[in-house]
C-alpha cells in the first residue's frame, strides 16, 4: 500500500498546483480518479466532484470526502525526497505540498484497498488557499452527501469541529505627492496616514475567541518622495460572529476616521470569508472519526480552531463535515514533511470510516 501511495503522492506534488493555477492538476486528478473506479468531472469553477459506486453494501447513505487542489507558494518545481527515517520532505527551496495533496493521496488509496464502503462522492475544490473561493463556487447540486469528512487538518490526534468568521480588510489610501526634501509641505503621506489608522486599531488577542491583524503594508515609490499611496491588508476573526462582524464595522470606522483626520482619502473593501460554524462534539461525523482513528491507535479529541477550512463552508450549507488530519507538519513552509507512517495511519483511518459509513 505505501509504496504505491508515496509514488502517487510524490507524482502529484510535481505537478505545480499554486493557487490559481490548479488547472493541469486537476486534469491528472480526473485520470488518477478513473483508475480507482469513479466518474469525475470539473464543474463551472473547476473544482472536481467525483461519484464512487458503494461496494458491498446496498441501500446505505452517501457520504463526502473533500481535500483541495491547490498549494501555497512557493510551490513551483517542487522535487520530493523520501528520507532514510521515512519522511517525505521538499529537496529544495519550496513547499513539500502535502498540504493537500497528502489528503488526496490517502482518499485514493483508500478507496482503492477499501472492501466495503457506502457510495462516496469526492469533491477537490480550487483555490482553498487565498480564501476558499473553489468551494464557495462549488457546484452544490452535484453533491448529495449530507455528512462527510474534509482530509485538511494536519495532526491525527485532532478533529475540528469549527472555525470562525473571518472578515479580509483591504485599505487603499491616497495622498499627494511632494519633493520631500524641496517642498514636503505640498505633500499629503498617504504613508503616514495609514501609519496612523494601523496605530489606532485594537490588534492582537482581543479576548478568547477574537483577534485582529495588519499582515501587509505597502507604499511610495521612492525615498525622497512624500508617498502619494498606501495600501495595506487587515482582517478580524471570531468564534462569534456577531463579534467579528463587530470588529470589522469598528476597524473600517478607525481607518477612514484617521486617515480622512491625515488629509488623506481611503477606499475600504470588507469581505466576509466565512461564518463562524460549530458541529456537536457527538455529531456522526466526529463520532465516526474518533472510533476510526481509535483502530489505529490514535485517541481524538475534538477542537475548534480559528483558521479556517472549506468544512466552515460545507456546514454552512448543511452538510456536516468533520475535518480530519493527514499527518502533515510544518505547513506553509518550505520546512514542510510527512511521514510515511502517518500516512498509512491516515489510510487505514478512512478505511475504517468507509466502514462503519456502510454499516
Amino acid at each position: 500500500m505505501s509504496e504505491r501511495m508515496v509514488q502517487q503522492f510524490m507524482e502529484m506534488v510535481r505537478i505545480d498546483s499554486e493557487s490559481g493555477n490548479e488547472a493541469r492538476f486537476m486534469q491528472y486528478l480526473l485520470g488518477a480518479i478513473a483508475e480507482v473506479g469513479g466518474d469525475a468531472a470539473l464543474d463551472d469553477y473547476g473544482n472536481l466532484i467525483a461519484t464512487f459506486p458503494a461496494k458491498g453494501c446496498h441501500g446505505c447513505a452517501p457520504i463526502l470526502l473533500s481535500c483541495h487542489a491547490d498549494t501555497v507558494q512557493p510551490g513551483v518545481g517542487i522535487e520530493p525526497v523520501l528520507g532514510a527515517d521515512g519522511v517525505i520532505r521538499s529537496a529544495g527551496d519550496t513547499i513539500l505540498g502535502a498540504d493537500d495533496k497528502a489528503g488526496i493521496a490517502e482518499v485514493l488509496e483508500a478507496l482503492r484497498v477499501a472492501d466495503v464502503r457506502p457510495p462516496v462522492e469526492l469533491a477537490v475544490s480550487r483555490q482553498e488557499e487565498v480564501g476558499l473561493l473553489g468551494v464557495k463556487a462549488m457546484d452544490m447540486s452535484r453533491i448529495t452527501a449530507r455528512m462527510g469528512f474534509l482530509m485538511d487538518n494536519d495532526t491525527l490526534d485532532t478533529i475540528v469541529i469549527g472555525g470562525p468568521s473571518y472578515f479580509a480588510i483591504d485599505v487603499n489610501v491616497k495622498g499627494r505627492a511632494a519633493h520631500a526634501g524641496m517642498e514636503p509641505e505640498k505633500g499629503i503621506s498617504a504613508v503616514q496616514a495609514a501609519a496612523r489608522a494601523i496605530v489606532a486599531l485594537r490588534l492582537g488577542r482581543l479576548d478568547h475567541e477574537t483577534t485582529a491583524n495588519v499582515g501587509v503594508i505597502r507604499g511610495g515609490l521612492i525615498r525622497n518622495g512624500v508617498p502619494a499611496s498606501c495600501s495595506f491588508l487587515a482582517e478580524c476573526r471570531s468564534a462569534d460572529h456577531a463579534k467579528a462582524a463587530a470588529l470589522a464595522e469598528e476597524m473600517t470606522g478607525i481607518i477612514a476616521r484617521e486617515v480622512e483626520a491625515s488629509g488623506a482619502s481611503v477606499e475600504i473593501a470588507v469581505d466576509e470569508k466565512c461564518r463562524a460554524v460549530r458541529i456537536p462534539e457527538d455529531a456522526a461525523p466526529v463520532r465516526i472519526a474518533k472510533q476510526a482513528l481509535a483502530t489505529v491507535g490514535v485517541d481524538a479529541k475534538a477542537v475548534f480552531i480559528t483558521g479556517f477550512t472549506d468544512a466552515s463552508i460545507y456546514n454552512n450549507r448543511g452538510i456536516e463535515m468533520a475535518v480530519v488530519g493527514i499527518g502533515a507538519q510544518n505547513e506553509h513552509s518550505t520546512e514542510e514533511c510527512v511521514a510515511v507512517a502517518d500516512m498509512e495511519k491516515a489510510v487505514r483511518m478512512l478505511v475504517e470510516v468507509l466502514r462503519l459509513t456502510a454499516a
